[in-house]
């Protein structure tokens, strides 16, 4: 017998396109443009440190983290964003940013909101680890559609009150993904000053920060701690996958209140992995280094540089703002991946995939989603392709 809250799930993204695409002959040499998984190099002495600290791998890895790694996380919020913690009862590192949105549900998602079961607000599309998350604490996943209408950053303002007293996480990627808009600080200020009215917590998932063009995204952190909120109301995740190349390593970290801290810890010592000693060595390092981030943040501007130039005449083509994927206009997503691999060997994520239907439409539906993680060259002549297959 298996929990039936789990049995209507369709499957993930990827193994749906797999079933989409592999039944069909490629139409040219396969490029994949479909994960984002950062193909960038990452700083070299990164592999020094973890051989320099290979004999920690006989030892088990301290749950929360070395003190060094949060007093680098703590430093590295206050440089980047200005918002203070306190490294030891504040910061927790994960072993994948994925581990932490999933286990903070969790954590700290109370039974009932209201005498009611709880609601779990998010974008739609969305990561969805957001949506899995509050399945299994038994909360409702609430779907709110994020659109060029609302500037791709769903307006829960605009709730119903029956909704909004049942809400007991809310969820905020800024950038996004997959559209790679920015929360700006008005919108972040109006979401906590919601979450302190109606008492919920704000998930900020701010693991493409670090990747922008014009505009340096502002910190859920700081904003909360700003406005004077209550510092339990805010729950921050960051990574060093697409920061700073490294997805293998599967190093990031949580950063929240103390108390929200203490339950999040506690789960991890009963059902968490804590990262390797040695990954944490390396990790002390790469947030203290910004050289790499600057070179990094250069080489995904050149690629959107490019974007913006071969998409120019592409109707509903929008230039994103941060992160490293492309929200290309389709009118059905998933008839246009499926054309594009036949027809040229691209293969792209329709972005139907990463959405829910609600009252009958689909948000990613008219849409493709595209990742600039391959070097320059290479995706260059990937989206000249793409252009000319649905586009001309």
């Amino acid at each position: 017998m298996f929990p039936e809250r789990f049995s209507n799930l369709p499957a993930y993204a990827f193994p749906r396109l797999r079933s989409l695409l592999d039944s069909h002959e490629p139409g040219g040499p396969v490029v994949h443009m479909t994960i984002g998984e950062p193909k960038h190099a990452f700083p070299a002495w990164v592999t020094d440190i973890i051989a320099e600290n290979a004999a920690g791998f006989n030892s088990y890895p301290p749950n929360d983290g070395t003190p060094e790694l949060q007093a680098a996380i703590a430093d590295w919020l206050d440089r980047r964003f200005g918002a203070k913690v306190d490294p030891a009862t504040q910061i927790m590192p994960l072993n994948g940013t994925r581990e932490g949105l999933y286990n903070a549900a969790m954590a700290l998602c109370p039974e009932t909101k209201n005498g009611q079961q709880p609601i779990v607000l998010m974008p739609n599309p969305f990561y969805q680890v957001y949506m899995i998350g509050a399945i299994s604490v038994n909360a409702q996943p609430y779907f709110c559609a994020a659109t060029t209408d609302n500037g791709f950053m769903p307006d829960y303002t605009q709730l119903p009150e029956e909704v909004l007293n049942r809400v007991a996480i809310a969820f905020v990627c800024s950038p996004s993904n997959p559209q790679g808009a920015i929360a700006s600080r008005d919108y972040l200020e109006n979401l906590i000053k919601l979450a302190e009215k109606y008492d919920f917590k704000v998930f900020a998932d701010e693991c493409y920060s670090e990747i922008y063009r014009d505009q340096k995204p502002d910190g859920a952190l700081r904003v909360a701690q700003d406005l004077g909120a209550d510092p339990e109301r805010v729950v921050i995740f960051h990574s060093l996958s697409k920061r700073s190349n490294l997805p293998g390593l599967r190093s990031g970290f949580v950063a929240a209140g103390p108390e929200s801290m203490i339950h999040i810890k506690r789960l991890r010592a009963y059902a968490g992995a804590p990262l390797p000693l040695p990954l944490q060595r390396a990790s002390e390092k790469v947030w203290a280094d910004e050289a790499h981030v600057e070179e990094n943040r250069r080489l995904y501007a050149e690629k959107f540089d490019i974007a913006d130039e071969i998409f120019a005449d592409v109707p509903g083509y929008l230039k994103p703002q941060a992160g490293f994927f492309l929200w290309l206009p389709a009118e059905d997503g998933e008839a246009a991946g499926l054309k594009l691999w036949k027809e040229t060997g691209v293969r792209v994520l329709p972005g139907a995939y990463l959405s829910r239907d609600v009252n009958g439409e689909n948000p990613g539906k008219p849409y493709i989603r595209v990742a600039l993680v391959a070097p320059k060259n290479d995706v260059k002549a990937a989206l000249i392709t793409l252009r000319d297959c649905l586009y001309q």
